[in-house]
Order: C-alpha cells, then sequence, then structure tokens
C-alpha cells in the first residue's frame, strides 16, 4: 500500500470518532502519533549508529513499546494508557542536567498537545496504519514528506489556523534570493510550521552541504520561535523528517515576550526569514517590552522592530508585510524611518491580495533589506496574477514559475544590472522622506483607465438622478390611488 494511500485510509478512520471535530483537531491527532513514530524509527536507526546512544522516551512509552504490535492493546485499555499514562509522563519529562536536546522538544510538543480521540479500537487502527510507515526509508520518508506538504496545506480551511501556512512558491522565491549558508545563523521568529526553515535547509543541501561537517554547520545555524501549540508541533515534526535529528532550536515562545534591550551582540543573526503574523494584535503589556517610540499592539509592527535590531552588521532579511506597514502612520512612520536610516531597503516585491486567500484577501508586500548601510534608493517589482486568471485561490494558488520573471530580473547577489520595465521602478529615499516615509508607490508605468471627460459623467448622473426622481414621483401616485380605493 502507498504511503499516500495510507494516510488518506488515517484520515477516513479518524472521520468516524466523535472526539475529533475539524480539520484542526484531525491534524493535531494525526501530528503528535507521527511525532512518536519518526521518533522511534530515528531511534532505531542511532542506536545502531552512535555508541552508547539512549531515547529520549522512557522504554515504557516508545512507540515500539505499545503501539508497534497490531495485535497490541486496544480499546479501553489503549485510552487508558494515552491519557493516563502516556500524555502526562511526556508533559513531565525532566530536562535539566544532562537533558538531551531531543528529550527537551519531546516535552515541548506535548506540553499542550492533546487527545481527541473516544474510540480506542478507531485509535488502535489508525495507530496500525501509522506502523505501515518506515521513516528510516528513504524512498517512503521522502513520500511522506510530500503529502506532509499537502497536510499542512490543508490548515488553509481549518479556520484561523490558515495564518500558520505562506504559499511555497513565496517562501522559495525568498529563500533563494537571499541565499542562506551554512555556518550562517539564520532566525524565522514566527515560524509557524517551518515552511521557511524547510525551504532554506532544502536550498543550502542541494548547494552547499558536500560533507557532515557542512550538515553539521548548516543545523548549527537554525534558530527559530513559534508561539501557538498546533504549528510548534508540526514544525518539529517537520525538522524531523527533513533529517533533523534534534529540533531544539525550534523553541516554543513568544519572541515578543523578552525585552527588545535584553536582546545583544549575541542574539544577533546573519539571515532572517519570515512572515510575521499581521492583522492582529498583542495581548496586553508586550508592547511595553519595546521603546516608547516603537510601542503598539500590532504584531507585526514589533516583529520589524525587533528584526532590525536582531540583524548583524551586514546581515539580510526578507519578510512578508501587510499593504498598512507601507502606507501607515504614527508608529509605522517612525519604523519606516529607523528602517531607512540602519538598512538598505533595496527591494519590495509587491504580491496580489490574493495571494494568501482563503484566509487572507489583502495586499502583501515582500521587504529585501540588509542591516548596515542606509537605505539610498528602492527598486520596486509589481506581481501580477497570471493573464487569463482573475485572482489566485486554493484550487489556482501561486506557483514557482510565476515569480520566475522577477528572479531572472533580479541580478544575482550584487543586483546588477536592474532595468525598469512595465512592472519595476525604482524611488530614491529623498523620495520616500518627502512622502512622510509613505513607502507605498503605485506603478507609474501603469495607464490608468479612462473613465471619460468628467463634464460629460456629472452631466449622466444629473440626468440619473432626474429619471429616479420621477420614478419615484410616478410610484408616489399609484400607491396614493391604491389607498383611496
Amino acid at each position: 500500500m502507498s504511503v499516500r494511500t495510507i494516510v488518506k485510509s488515517i484520515q477516513d478512520i479518524m472521520r468516524q470518532d466523535a472526539g475529533v471535530d475539524g480539520d484542526a483537531q484531525r491534524i493535531s491527532q494525526l501530528c503528535w502519533m507521527f511525532f512518536l513514530k519518526i521518533i522511534d524509527d530515528q531511534d532505531r536507526e542511532l542506536e545502531l549508529t552512535e555508541q552508547g546512544y539512549r531515547s529520549p522516551i522512557p522504554a515504557a512509552l516508545r512507540w515500539r513499546a505499545w503501539a508497534a504490535d497490531p495485535e497490541g492493546v486496544t480499546g479501553e485499555a489503549l485510552l487508558d494508557f494515552v491519557n493516563g499514562k502516556l500524555f502526562p509522563e511526556l508533559k513531565a519529562l525532566p530536562v535539566g542536567g544532562k537533558a538531551t536536546g531531543r528529550r527537551r522538544v519531546v516535552r515541548d510538543v506535548f506540553e499542550d498537545a492533546y487527545n481527541y480521540m473516544k474510540s480506542g479500537q478507531l485509535m488502535r487502527q489508525v495507530i496500525n496504519k501509522i506502523q505501515q510507515i518506515d521513516f528510516n526509508d528513504l524512498a517512503q520518508r521522502q513520500h511522506f514528506g510530500d503529502i506532509y506538504e499537502q497536510i499542512l496545506n490543508d490548515l488553509q480551511s481549518a479556520g484561523n489556523a490558515g495564518e500558520y501556512y505562506t504559499p511555497r512558491a513565496v517562501t522559495r522565491f525568498m529563500v533563494e534570493r537571499i541565499e542562506p549558508k551554512p555556518g550562517e545563523v539564520l532566525l524565522d521568529p514566527a515560524c509557524g510550521t517551518g515552511g521557511f526553515l524547510t525551504c532554506a535547509l532544502d536550498f543550502m543541501k542541494k548547494r552547499y552541504v558536500k560533507t557532515v561537517a557542512d550538515k553539521r554547520r548548516m543545523e548549527a545555524g537554525l534558530r527559530a520561535v513559534e508561539k501557538k501549540q498546533l504549528p510548534h508541533m508540526l514544525c518539529v515534526t517537520n525538522m524531523l523528517l527533513h533529517g533533523i535529528e534534534d529540533p531544539s532550536f525550534v523553541r516554543h515562545d513568544n519572541t515578543l515576550a523578552k525585552p527588545y534591550i535584553s536582546y545583544s551582540a549575541s542574539d544577533r543573526v546573519d539571515v532572517v526569514l519570515t512572515n510575521p503574523p499581521f492583522g492582529g494584535k498583542e495581548e496586553d503589556g508586550i508592547e511595553s517590552n519595546f521603546p516608547k517610540h516603537f510601542q503598539t499592539r500590532e504584531t507585526a509592527d514589533l516583529f520589524l522592530a525587533l528584526i532590525i535590531r536582531l540583524l548583524k552588521p551586514g546581515g539580510r532579511a526578507a519578510v512578508v508585510l501587510p499593504d498598512g506597514t507601507l502606507f501607515g502612520e504614527g508608529v509605522k512612520t517612525r519604523l519606516k524611518e529607523h528602517l531607512l536610516e540602519e538598512c538598505n531597503l533595496h527591494t519590495i516585491v509587491r504580491l496580489p491580495n490574493s495571494v494568501f486567500r482563503p484566509y487572507a484577501s489583502i495586499g502583501t508586500n515582500v521587504l529585501f533589506f540588509e542591516k548596515g548601510e542606509p537605505t539610498k534608493e528602492i527598486w520596486y517589482w509589481e506581481h501580477r496574477v497570471p493573464e487569463g486568471q482573475k485572482a489566485y485561490s486554493m484550487t489556482k494558488p501561486i506557483k514557482v514559475e510565476h515569480l520566475a520573471p522577477c528572479a531572472e530580473w533580479w541580478g544575482g547577489a550584487k543586483r546588477n544590472g536592474r532595468k525598469e520595465t512595465a512592472l519595476t521602478w525604482r524611488v530614491t529615499a529623498d523620495e520616500v522622506k518627502s512622502r512622510g516615509f509613505n513607502l507605498d508607490f503605485k506603478n507609474p508605468h501603469t495607464v490608468a483607465d479612462d473613465h471619460g471627460d468628467p463634464e460629460d459623467l456629472l452631466a449622466k448622473l444629473d440626468e440619473a438622478e432626474k429619471n429616479a426622481a420621477s420614478l419615484r414621483d410616478q410610484l408616489k401616485t399609484i400607491l396614493a390611488e391604491a389607498l383611496v380605493r
């Protein structure tokens, strides 16, 4: 049976369980089960390759001990074990002293996890299906990785859970423009399900990783933080699927909860790749972690301020931000002034409203900047929906090839040879300052639609209003006559 067929049959079984309500719960349930199987398969391999290796999970709680036997515990006994022993003990794993990073990962994953299934018989059926997947088989793991990407994509229809998903075409475009390298410290401060991390890993493996030492340097430079439990669990599982043995660098925390001033030189990074939450408000008190002139409850603004601080001199970033950041005033103005003074904001890619549908239908932009020198000029690229298509959607999403013309125009690492086209233009820093740091520059090459002569339009409007008044008078007369009768 193929991996895809197995996963589909698991989903069908879970839909029969009265305790699993909706896509978000189903995905969360799938994730902690997959996580334990993946950890156990990795443990088996590490036990053979590393002398003295010990699993982060106590022997009685390992997948092989309670789940691997298809004729093993089931029904109420299985539910009692999962709810009364497995979850409580994994949530309470000691992580002090000589605790490995993998043990901390296990505890963090289960810290806020929950078993939604109510039927022990159905749970046994699901477990037996999962047991058929061998995550030490490279072909099966890669195939499952593709399916896992689809599971993440399904989050778009799981209510607010869609906020964790950035279209893969956008993440890949950003990563390839930034070009992270092994040995550099790469941070996603709001990592969601790990799309930027996995894309960066794939990019570096393909281009730079040739030896075991290269791989270690690459993994040692990864940093990530996710505030919410479900995407954190999905991200950690994603890292395991991508061959990361110790994904403890993915912290379950709120990046903004640490005071701005306490981020020191030791916290600085070479690369930031992120799509911070926008449109939301942070809880009371978070803004007090920031200097007075940057204080706001708008999440995206706080992340932008922090990203500028966290970049090393020469560090580079690609950040997805909404249109409101470009034209907003107040704190947004001060942030943009700070950005242009501290960094070279060299490129803004303007994306259409439909890129993040269905869970967001606002205009978004990718800002590319490097810290250390002030901005002198900014290039803009306007990305348009392909001809013959009105908008992007779940069935017709943005694809890598749609961004290929921008990649071709980019001009390599040094961005040499850029020219203005129908979709590109540039503005100077002085022009931005003269507009009060409003970055919302429209494409100057776009010809405005001809709506006709204003005098003719006003005359037609006046005629239409007279006709409407005449019709109202006629209707009043008809109604009055009807009432008399």
